[in-house]
């Protein structure tokens, strides 16, 4: 297995680059498996569909957020904490807390 950014041999283990120092395609794979990520996942598309039960409005910024956190969960992005924030806020107070406590290391 080679580094794909500076094309050094790499064990077969490794998850970082003892070289260049960046996350092998082993490391993406761990950090998508991520429990409390999926859990927060469920509950934002679990908002979503609450929120289209007392007003359409909401649904104009619950949707895109669900999206965009599923988008970056899968590409193992990290979220910025004010994303997070207003996900607690404005989609679903688990969901945010879940996100909140997710270590993204």
């Amino acid at each position: 297995m080679y580094c794909q950014y500076c094309g050094k041999e790499l064990a077969d283990e490794a998850v970082v680059c003892p070289n260049c120092g960046c996350a092998t395609d082993k490391f993406q794979a761990q950090k998508s498996n991520s429990g409390t990520g999926s859990a927060a996942k469920v509950f934002m598309i679990i908002g979503c569909v609450l929120s289209a039960f007392y007003l359409l409005i909401p649904l104009c910024w619950t949707i895109p957020m669900t999206v965009i956190y599923c988008k970056r969960l899968k590409q193992g992005v990290p979220v910025g904490t004010g994303f997070k924030i207003c996900s607690l806020l404005f989609v679903s107070l688990i969901a945010g807390i879940l996100m909140l406590c997710d270590d993204e290391k």
